[in-house]
């Protein structure tokens, strides 16, 4: 029995015909006398992602080869899209050091295409994930935040924005289940900006994204590093209720996406997803440390709460010893207590040796 959809059938017939990876694929014959490209993963706008072996090294380990194809009409924007694709390319490298970033092990151009080989991650998306086990509690959804945060916090020391978070470019490696991030839209734009091609220009004048998980300043080409962090807000609210951003309802005069009544979470957590996924820039969390701070105070609150006393205070006229304690020194309220301790002795029977001796020493 065939174990692919009709519709990856026909996806895997029309890239055959189209590329000569796709002509290559399930043969024997290498793609750059080093990769053997076994089957079509996926197809996008800007290219089509490829599984491979690199025939060339011990046990023929498997990549993901990208082939990103917005081909340029003359020679002169070829040479600006392939330099902007090395310098985009050098910066995936330098991002593929991060254990939850996949490693870019190799780039290249052709015939006015260009080709990123990348390490391959063995698991399934977080869009599967939900499809097959269902949605998420709000314990799992923090353990999420707080996993990939730290990752955008890397991403953006390092001056780039993803574009593109959602749950299909999240992976749960199966090894050790950390989730990895996948599909950066930085090298999509970069060569949309230099495109020349009437099916590409067009899209160089749109936003890099999704809709429904990209924020509006993403469609009007001015994403900041907030855009990221809207993108994991919405795919939050993905995992809480199982929706995508276009199910929801909206709000008419805000735009902001009513999701409050579709989850049960605390009232912090609420208060952080809505911060997270705000319309407004101005209202909007604007780093990921600002919400690493934010889930780490909510995640003290209840601890918070119990330490509040709810004993009224004493009458301020009461006598001395019911008025309001105040702030001693550790040295000086160990004098007192020493002092308090001695009068205690003094006022002991005589008759008790113990006590009589040490009030000969304490005098």
């Amino acid at each position: 029995m065939n174990r692919f959809s009709p519709k990856i059938m026909k996806l895997h017939e029309s890239v055959s015909q189209q590329t000569q990876l796709g002509q290559m694929c399930g043969s024997k014959e290498l793609f750059r006398d080093r990769y053997e490209v076994i089957r079509i993963l996926g197809r996008g706008g800007f290219g089509i992602t490829f599984l491979a072996r690199n025939a060339l090294l011990p046990g023929k380990p498997l990549c993901v080869i990208k082939q990103l194809c917005p081909k340029a009409s003359s020679a002169k924007s070829l040479k600006k899209a392939s330099e902007r694709f090395e310098k985009e390319a050098k910066t995936l490298g330098q991002l593929g050091s991060h254990s939850q970033i996949p490693m870019l092990l190799d780039y290249f151009e052709g015939n006015g295409e260009f080709y990123l080989v990348q390490e391959y991650i063995r698991g399934s998306t977080l869009a599967r994930e939900v499809r097959r086990t269902g949605r998420k509690n709000e314990a799992a959804v923090k353990q999420f935040l707080q996993e990939l945060l730290p990752v955008l916090k890397y991403l953006h020391k390092h001056h780039v924005i993803h574009r593109d978070i959602k749950p299909q470019n999240l992976l749960r490696c199966e090894d050790d289940q950390r989730f990895v991030l996948i599909d950066f839209g930085a090298v999509k734009e970069k060569l949309a900006e230099v495109c020349e091609n009437s099916n590409y220009k067009n899209m160089s004048t749109n936003f890099i994204g999704t809709m429904g998980f990209a924020p509006p300043e993403q469609f009007s080409l001015c994403p900041v590093y907030a855009s990221d962090i809207y993108a994991l807000g919405v795919t939050a609210l993905y995992l809480l209720t199982g929706k995508g951003p276009l199910e929801f309802e909206h709000d008419r005069n805000t735009g902001e996406i009513c999701w409050q009544k579709e989850v049960n979470v605390s009232d912090g957590f609420a208060q952080i997803l809505s911060k997270m996924v705000k319309i407004s820039l101005d209202e909007r969390f604007k780093t990921a440390d600002e919400v690493i701070r934010a889930l780490g105070l909510e995640s003290y609150v209840p601890t918070l709460t119990n330490c509040l006393t709810t004993q009224p205070l004493k009458n301020i006229n009461n006598t001395q010893e019911e008025a309001l304690p105040i702030y001693l020194p550790p040295v000086q309220r160990t004098a007192i207590a020493i002092r308090d301790w001695q009068a205690k002795l003094r006022a002991a029977k005589p008759h008790d040796k113990l006590n009589r001796y040490i009030h000969q020493v304490s005098n």
